[in-house]
């Protein structure tokens, strides 16, 4: 049997006759609109999202076999935590929280990607790239989430696959959410004042130096580079390796 196939991305529920599915079909004699459906209907979990989509057509019968890839396990996490990305700092912020149905779903949504043989594995391998952003279970940190389902706390979850929550649920998780932003905002804003005392009484002195006694404050990193760039900008700010940190020249 004789086919052909075509790979293209596709935003999740939003596959058009247009380029670029269209144009690399219409060679192909095939169904243009019943394979635009059908996509559609595989992909609209994947809302806003960039899916990978394999068209494969018999070259004989034109009969179609669609395939869907998925996004990153991150890009489904941040899809169901409602943020545009992870926590700059990830073990001391966090932008969000999932229940466990959540997790649950996108451990379902990756289980050929996923190394985990049964889904509590699986379930514990989604936590653990909530890890690595910034994103609590159960508003609990994910550390303390992989223990919980270590002990079979969520057991009959995992069990009944359930993927659902409720929309009172989600109403708690948009207020939880907005509560870690203004923290985080907060405690930026307490960061970044404690930084610039300390740039203040260094004046003067290299880059080097001053991201050195930063990082000794327990400044995070992504307050040091955004206040002490390690290479200078266009115009003249803060050097490279021993340059000062002010262009007001030695001894100022």
């Amino acid at each position: 049997m004789a086919t052909s196939s075509v790979e293209v991305l596709i935003e999740g529920g939003k596959a058009t006759a247009a380029p670029p599915l269209g144009p690399a079909l219409g060679p192909l004699g095939v169904n243009i609109g019943m394979v635009v459906s059908e996509i559609n209907k595989k992909t609209v979990d994947f809302k806003g999202m960039q899916v990978p989509v394999k068209v494969t057509v018999d070259s004989d019968t034109k009969a179609f076999t669609i395939s869907i890839g998925t996004p990153p396990a991150s890009g489904l996490i941040k899809k169901e935590a409602k943020v545009e990305k992870g926590a700059g700092v990830p073990n001391s912020d966090f932008v969000g929280d999932l229940k466990i149905e959540q997790i649950i779903k996108i451990a379902k949504m990756k289980e050929d990607a996923l190394s985990g043989k049964t889904l509590k594995e699986r379930v514990k391998e989604i936590i653990g790239t909530c890890r690595s952003m910034g994103i609590k279970v159960e508003e609990k940190e994910p550390s303390e989430a992989i223990a919980l389902v270590n002990e079979g706390k969520f057991d009959k979850e995992i069990a009944a696959e359930k993927t659902e929550i409720t929309a009172e649920e989600l109403k708690q998780m948009e207020e939880e959410r907005k509560r870690m932003q203004k923290e985080i905002e907060e405690k930026r804003a307490h960061y970044e004042a404690a930084a610039r005392v300390i740039m203040k009484q260094l004046e003067g002195k290299s880059v080097d130096e001053i991201r050195k006694a930063l990082d000794q404050a327990k400044i995070p990193e992504v307050i040091i580079n955004k206040l002490v760039p390690k290479v200078a900008d266009k115009k003249g700010g803060a050097g490279g390796k021993g340059a000062p940190a002010k262009s007001g020249g030695k001894g100022k």
